[in-house]
Parts: C-alpha cells; sequence; structure tokens
C-alpha cells in the first residue's frame, strides 16, 4: 500500500480515538506519523536483502512492540495507540508484498497478493523486463482495480471521520496529497521511461 493510504488509516484511526480522548495536536500527530514513518526506510534500503526496503527491521513487528510497552509504562494512551498505528501498518504490507514480519527469519512473509509465487521466487527474471526494476512493482499496483478501489475508498473514509471526529485537525489532510503527488509523479515517470524507445 502507497505512503498516502497508510496516512489514511493513520487519520482515521487518530480520528476515531480523537472522539474518546480528545488528543492534543501532538499526540494526534503523533500517532499519524507513526501509522506511515516506517515507510521512510526506503531511504535506508541499500542496506536490507536484497534492496528491500521491507526487510529491514522497521519494517517488522518489533518497533510497535517496544512502542506499544513504553506507552503502556508511561500510562500515555496516544504512545500506546501510536504503536498500535505502527503495527497495522505492518500488517496492512502483508497483504500486498508482504514485509518481514518476525525480522529474525531474514523472510518475507504475508498474503502477497499483488505477486505471483512463480514471480516472487524468480523475481530477478521478471525484474529484468523492464528498464528500471521498480516498474515491475508499480505496474502491479497501477493495474490492480483492488488497490485503486481500496485507496479511492480509505480517502473517502479519511475525508468523512475527519470532518466527524476531529474537524480542529482538518488542515493535516494536505500531507496526503503531498504523498499522492509523490506516487503519481513517480508512476508517470516509470511509465515514460519504460514506453520511451
Amino acid at each position: 500500500m502507497h505512503i498516502n493510504s497508510h496516512f489514511a488509516v493513520g487519520i482515521i484511526f487518530s480520528s476515531i480515538l480523537n472522539y474518546f480522548f480528545n488528543f492534543s495536536l501532538f499526540e494526534y500527530f503523533l500517532i499519524v506519523l507513526l501509522s506511515f514513518i516506517c515507510d521512510f526506510d526506503v531511504l535506508f534500503s541499500q542496506f536490507a536483502k536484497n534492496h528491500n526496503h521491507r526487510m529491514l527491521i522497521s519494517h517488522s513487528i518489533i518497533p510497535s512492540f517496544f512502542i506499544i510497552v513504553i506507552g503502556v509504562i508511561t500510562n500515555w494512551p496516544a504512545l500506546f495507540f501510536s504503536g498500535i498505528a505502527y503495527s497495522t501498518h505492518i500488517v496492512i504490507d502483508t497483504f500486498d508484498w508482504g514485509t518481514n514480519f518476525f525480522y529474525f527469519q531474514k523472510k518475507q512473509v504475508g498474503l502477497k497478493l499483488l505477486i505471483s509465487k512463480e514471480e516472487f521466487n524468480n523475481l530477478p527474471k521478471y525484474l529484468a523486463k523492464y528498464k528500471k526494476p521498480e516498474s515491475f512493482f508499480d505496474e502491479k499496483y497501477y493495474s490492480s482495480k483492488i488497490c485503486l478501489g481500496i485507496e479511492v475508498i480509505l480517502f473517502v473514509l479519511m475525508v468523512i471521520f475527519m470532518i466527524i471526529f476531529a474537524f480542529q485537525y482538518i488542515f493535516l489532510i494536505f500531507i496526503y496529497f503531498i504523498f499522492l503527488c509523490f506516487h503519481l509523479y513517480r508512476h508517470f515517470r516509470l511509465t515514460r521511461t519504460e514506453s520511451s524507445d
């Protein structure tokens, strides 16, 4: 799932919780931030197995476990729910491409609905068909009507839940569009590269 969708999930989750806890802006944004922050580990993908950022410890359940424990010890609901938001991201990522859920086994686990077993087991062969390897993943994602439908549904739900439960933080939605523009720009750039002679 793209970072804008993880952001939308974070907004939905934080907005519902805001109804019960009346979070400050810092607390509200902390939960939202931890719903997508682990995707920035892409900046360190050169240190990951096969340069796959989802193989890093940041894409395992371990960081969220520590955040939840610290939230319980400090009796700070916002930190506890931030850990839950982080773990939700990791669980969601098991559905599309899979993630290194437990970290120590160094194995990508999950349903991996966007990639067949054949493609997953022979990935270098499939990546070699493209000018840029990331085009394989981009094409799979954008050709999935389910993924695109989920993105639309999450956006609508994000707006609805924000208006109902956290209208005072509605201005944070602009971050969604920054992430969306990033992914769309990347998609059109990769499409152009693959179609050029």
